[in-house]
């Protein structure tokens, strides 16, 4: 990866973003974002800085509840121009859900606009995440659309539970 003095301001943006999410802190994460960010992954499809920034408090607080001992981030890869960029990342936690541990590698891709985020898609392997974290049902389930829909449904009522009892 190229020296930070030789990045592009949003490759910096992103490293930035990532040392904040291995320390897991979702307030320096949330000012990475726009109002109006959009986030998608298997599991969340989110529109807005306010729903973005709760999931990533919700999931910054489950990692430190587990115990920082099992929480273990890295990225690398990072590129980034003038209006988009991505990134590699992978993280080792235990899912809290049933407390298996999970090693969750993540493809990211970023736009920006005025030095923000406004669109956010992570990309990983669902069937493989679904095994570790689900044991049984995932390696039976995981790779089906039903269960794929179920696991976003669960998410977003997860999320909106957290945010109603944050508020």
């Amino acid at each position: 990866m190229a020296q930070p003095e030789t990045m592009h301001e949003n490759a910096r943006r992103i490293a930035a973003f990532y040392a904040a999410f291995a320390e897991l802190d979702a307030e320096r994460m949330a000012a990475f974002y726009a109002p109006d960010a959009r986030f998608e992954d298997p599991v969340f499809a989110l529109e807005g800085r306010e729903r973005i920034v709760g999931m990533w408090r919700m999931l910054c607080e489950s990692a430190a509840s587990q115990g920082r001992d099992v929480w273990a981030l890295e990225a690398s890869g990072i590129k980034a121009g003038d209006h988009a960029g991505r990134a590699h990342w992978e993280a080792r936690y235990c899912f809290s859900a049933t407390g298996r541990r999970v090693h969750n590698r993540v493809d990211a891709h970023f736009v920006f606009r005025d030095g923000l985020v406004v669109c956010h898609v992570d990309r990983f392997d669902v069937w493989r995440w679904s095994r570790q974290a689900l044991g049984l049902p995932g390696w039976l389930f995981g790779w089906s659309g039903a269960m794929q829909r179920a696991l976003r449904t669960r998410a977003g009522a997860r999320l909106d539970a957290w945010m109603n009892r944050s508020r």
